[in-house]
């Protein structure tokens, strides 16, 4: 006999998420989640984000900051666009918030739901069930589910398979003051080597700068003044001067994407499925989605139908547009801007004034990154 109807590996955003979406729809969950230390690096919300985490009872009363344009350009070459909330009629694009802030949110919301500290270690499917393997702090233990849904960011057990890219490019992050105030907008500049993104965050910006690894390197260990003057010089004046830069920290960046389904009875979700370049900020968005189409497939099931090949057919079909649309879209960016080939900066140039001078075609864009593929809250 089953020990629940569904097991939730993780504690994150993503597994919390699913956890408040299953709270009232007649199953049994197990979440399993490690108490770890959230960090603090800022995250970027989409408004679609705000409108699921709303849903759920797990939108702060005092917002985090807003993003209410978007500029982007290109390091050495024409063209630019402006994307402006106002032309989407929302009240934002998005906001940012630090990781443990969404975190303390959702868990917030969701106090009242059961969950054993651990983590997954494997599991073994049937025909039925699947068994699950859990390491707790006072031994393994077994445990039996309908559905295993593994939302830790994949490291329970689901091995490498999948595809994958190595972008060659690590994540410089920090918080940086600057001369003039962020007045709401955040930047999003490609040069040759990698993207490099400013999104406004409390009284300051939080830096998302993507460059090689060598030069990542050099970035981390040069003194704050030094640090300053090379960003500056990699975004330009619009800002002012670069004043004054927080920790700094780095990690590598890669895409790897994975089968929705990778065994019998088991469904990856967020990061578990797929990890994306930051460039957009669409990952964490994309994964709280994944939670919310999981939670209404298993409501709108019958719990005999949880975990078996028809539901996790349907699911992955109706998850197969936006995930990839996602996961085109960032690498799409990512090995278009991020190289200094003139041809292919002429048609980047052309391609943002484009979207420049047609609103709609500008509007439909930022749509989609705010809503996923189908543009729709």
């Amino acid at each position: 006999m089953a020990s629940a109807d569904v097991i939730i590996a993780g504690g994150g955003p993503v597994g919390a998420m699913l956890a408040i979406g299953l709270r009232d729809c007649g199953v049994s969950v197990l979440q399993v989640r490690a108490e770890a230390a959230a960090g603090e690096r800022p995250i970027a919300l989409s408004y679609g984000s705000r409108l699921l985490l709303e849903r759920v009872g797990a939108w702060p009363a005092t917002f985090p900051t807003a993003i209410a344009d978007i500029h982007v350009s290109q390091q050495g070459g024409f063209g630019r666009t402006l994307i402006r909330s106002a032309d989407c009629g929302l009240p934002a694009l998005g906001y940012v918030a630090a990781y443990s802030s969404i975190l303390g949110w959702l868990r917030a919301a969701s106090s009242d739901q059961p969950y054993v500290e651990g983590k997954v270690l494997g599991w073994n499917p049937g025909a039925q069930d699947v068994e699950v393997r859990i390491a707790q702090p006072n031994g393994d233990t077994l445990e039996r589910a309908r559905l295993l849904v593994l939302a830790d960011g994949g490291h329970a057990g689901a091995g490498e398979s999948g595809s994958g890219r190595d972008y060659r490019q690590h994540a410089v992050v920090s918080e940086v003051e600057t001369e003039r105030p962020h007045r709401n907008i955040a930047w999003e500049r490609f040069t040759p080597t990698g993207p490099l993104a400013l999104l406004p965050y409390l009284n300051r910006y939080a830096l998302v700068w993507s460059t090689g690894a060598d030069t990542a390197r050099s970035l981390l260990d040069a003194p704050e003044a030094e640090f300053l003057q090379r960003l500056g010089s990699a975004f330009g004046r619009r800002l002012g001067a670069f004043q004054r830069a927080g920790p700094r920290a780095s990690f590598a960046l890669s895409l790897r994407e994975r089968p929705v389904s990778p065994s019998p009875r088991t469904i990856l979700v967020g990061n578990a499925a797929q990890t994306l370049h930051p460039v957009a900020g669409q990952g964490l968005n994309l994964g709280l989605r994944d939670a919310c189409e999981l939670a209404h497939a298993i409501a709108s099931a019958h719990p005999q139908e949880l975990g078996d090949e028809a539901f996790v057919r349907r699911y992955s079909a109706r998850r197969r547009l936006d995930r990839g649309a996602s996961i085109r879209f960032t690498d799409a960016l990512v090995r278009l801007f991020s190289n200094s080939s003139a041809p292919l900066g002429l048609a980047r140039g052309a391609a943002l004034a484009f979207l420049d001078i047609v609103p709609p075609a500008r509007t439909l864009l930022a749509r989609r990154m705010i809503f996923g593929a189908r543009a729709l809250p």
